[in-house]
């Protein structure tokens, strides 16, 4: 069995990242976007679908990593008998190139290494050409891809991989610089591997040093916000939900999907996140991307986009083995065909936060935001598929009806707030209707909670968010009995499910507690006045975090792993305003709805 999912580190240059193993095993590498196929892919596999192996040659070496201050440049300490030496690996913005680098550091004594590179483009299955050029680099080419290794250790071929043995004494260092290129341009010119990580160390340290809230969890927020950092694709501003594709929300089942995407459902939140660390940069751009993404005809949007805003996302199946034998991996997102109608909320609702902090340089976006809502007057009454992407057919889903009114509540909102324009009357009387209507169908007084779905009886996390919105005063007796029926019946070991999977979804097994669910919880609790219950919630949850600080997307209560893909950004977000939240002095329903719905 291969490494557990808490086992790896990230490293990124905001355009794409890579995934290192505690064994010091490169195992994920999507060069050279997030979204691009891999370089590496032992996590979805084994040795031979690809890895970078750089570790003490010694079986009985202890390691120990962390990050170097505030950055993501990854530290790994590893110390025997004969010695200590460190690794640093980092992969540093130096646009339009692309490199990894590692650095192999002696501390005391002398300590022997072991380095094994398997380079296997395209999702581990190609197997590419490998020459070693005059300057004695090796260059792998197959199809468009190619790399190039620079380093002064003598990597020798050895089957389908090329490896070599060597000794760092203290005060010495060997650098290994990685390079990616298309096989038809010239590879990236050589670096100095030391000049890159001191200008790596500097931008990281650029980024964070603009943090300057009041949290009483800031090693956890600010950790969190490099992460969300990292997830970002900065040429385009977009953010990817997480880096990795087909790591399974059940060790040995079929839930595993491509995360390496943007969902237009997370706008809300990550402009939230990214307000309250007082990323003001970041959260424009995200709603620069936001606007192109979802520009011309509303009969078009899509749940979610590529990280340059592209459409097709075709969904299809890698002949890999699968993390811990979870098939089918898969790549791409069918569900980008779905219907979702509560992101039609998420998009008036980010664009609506966005103005109230000043973000819009332009009125660009009320146009876009009209035409929408006349869409939405067409479809907000229909079935669709949800907040969790089901494949067991569409629903009149809760919180897909809640978004709409959501949708509409926003733009009154901006035309009360803000003076722009637009046909209020409708909107309101669109808005109450609305209203009415989830109050009549989505309670059911037999459960003693809203559900899911129309005439269901099935509790849903998601309508853990209805006061967080705005929908309905936390005060209100309807969402108390529903905080409790959740905290009743999805919560288990401290942590919420988002629902209990019975087959009705359209998949087989199960899958993990989500997490972020468990931190709309934690607000929840605080809005109803049990805010003692909501930080011990809290500080519960943080504990499962990796050595290194990351989240993924779920756990695994009964095997106490993390599980689903990896790091997780909607996990960390939740984390973040979650974090803000538990401030004596801000109630979570003012971050979102900005003050009390007359709705």
């Amino acid at each position: 069995m291969g490494l557990k999912i808490e086992d790896y580190a990230m490293i990124g240059d905001c355009q794409t990242a890579a995934l290192v193993g505690r064994d010091g095993s490169i195992d994920w590498l999507c060069w050279p976007r997030f979204d691009s196929s891999s370089m590496f892919a032992r996590i979805l596999g084994d040795e031979e679908n690809g890895r970078w192996l750089l570790a003490a040659a010694d079986k009985d070496a202890k390691v120990t990593r962390k990050y170097r201050d505030k950055t993501l440049i990854l530290e790994s300490r590893w110390e025997s008998a004969e010695g200590c030496a460190e690794v640093i690996d980092l992969m540093p913005d130096a646009r339009p190139h692309c490199y990894l680098v590692r650095i192999v550091r002696g501390l005391r004594g002398k300590m022997r290494f072991h380095a094994e590179l398997r380079m296997r483009p395209n999702y581990g299955v190609a197997i590419p050409w490998i020459r070693r050029d005059k300057d004695g680099s090796l260059r792998a080419v197959v199809g468009p891809d190619a790399m190039i290794m620079r380093t002064n250790i003598d990597l020798q071929p050895d089957m389908r991989r090329h490896s070599a043995e060597f000794v760092v004494e203290a005060g010495q260092s060997v650098d290994f610089v990685l390079g990616y290129h298309l096989s038809f341009q010239e590879p990236p010119p050589p670096v100095d591997a030391h000049k890159l990580l001191e200008i790596t160390s500097d931008r990281w340290h650029g980024f964070t040093g603009h943090f300057g809230r009041e949290t009483d969890y800031l090693d956890l927020v600010m950790h969190s916000l490099i992460t969300l950092r990292a997830l970002i694709y900065e040429p385009s501003g977009a953010i990817v939900a997480a880096p990795t594709a087909s790591l399974p929300e059940e060790l040995g089942g079929e839930r595993n999907w491509d995360y390496r995407f943007c969902w237009l459902r997370d706008a809300t939140f990550t402009l939230l996140a990214l307000m309250n660390g007082g990323y003001v940069d970041e959260a424009a751009n995200w709603r620069k991307w936001l606007l192109r993404a979802i520009g011309g005809d509303p009969n078009q949007i899509q749940i979610m986009y590529g990280i340059g805003g592209e459409q097709r996302l075709p969904e299809a199946e890698l002949p890999l083995a699968g993390y811990e034998n979870s098939r089918p991996v898969r790549i791409g997102n069918a569900a980008a065909g779905q219907l979702q109608i509560d992101i039609y909320g998420e998009i008036l609702d980010a664009l609506y936060q966005a103005r109230r902090h000043g973000l819009n340089d332009d009125e660009d976006d009320w146009p876009v935001q009209i035409q929408l809502l006349k869409h939405l007057d067409e479809v907000w009454c229909e079935k669709d598929e949800g907040i969790w992407e089901v494949r067991g057919g569409r629903q009149h889903f809760v919180y897909s009806k809640v978004m709409a009114w959501v949708a509409y509540d926003r733009a009154i909102k901006t035309v009360d707030e803000f003076g722009l324009q637009g046909p209020v009357d409708h909107w309101r009387k669109m808005r109450d209707t609305i209203h009415a209507d989830i109050c009549e169908k989505g309670w059911n007084e037999k459960v003693g909670a809203f559900v899911q779905a129309y005439g269901s009886d099935k509790l849903d996390a998601s309508i853990l968010l209805m006061p967080l919105t705005g929908f309905l005063p936390p005060e209100d007796p309807r969402i108390r009995r529903t905080v409790e029926a959740v905290e009743r019946h999805l919560l288990k070991d401290g942590f919420v499910a988002r629902y209990i999977p019975d087959g009705d979804d359209g998949l087989k097994g199960s899958e993990g507690a989500f997490i972020a669910c468990s931190f709309w919880f934690c607000d929840c609790l605080t809005l109803i006045g049990r805010r003692d219950d909501a930080r011990k919630m809290f500080e519960r949850l943080c504990t499962i975090a990796t050595d290194l600080g990351f989240l993924s997307e779920e756990y695994d209560i009964k095997n106490k792993r993390l599980i689903g893909n990896f790091p997780q950004a909607f996990s960390h977000i939740a984390l973040i305003n979650t974090a803000f939240n538990l401030r004596e002095d801000r109630a979570p329903a003012e971050q979102r709805s900005g003050h009390k719905s007359d709705g």
